[in-house]
């Protein structure tokens, strides 16, 4: 069996309250953004927003983790933080 290809952030805490503020996943994604000679950002390859459950979630692709570790764990530890639902996966959530 091969390992899942996601980790999914979901907004909503451990205790099964939605995360706030509402634009949580658009900051957190702003924040692993790099911008162009325009100044338009470029969102991360490898960091997209999602909706899953009716719930924003911030998908990243588990190959993150060996091609940039520190990008990696600056995220699972915003997650932990955060005490926000993490999910592994090979389902692509809805853009």
């Amino acid at each position: 069996m091969s390992s899942p290809s996601k980790v999914i952030i979901q907004g909503k805490t451990e205790s099964g309250g939605k995360f706030r503020p509402s634009d949580w996943a658009e900051r957190l994604s702003g924040a692993v953004a790099t911008y162009d000679r325009n100044r338009r950002m470029i969102f991360h390859p490898n960091v997209r927003l999602a909706t899953m459950e009716g719930v924003k979630c911030v998908v990243v692709d588990a190959c993150l983790e060996e091609e940039d570790a520190m990008l990696f764990d600056f995220l699972m530890n915003f997650a932990e933080e955060n005490k926000l639902v993490v999910k592994l996966t090979d389902i692509e959530p809805e853009a």
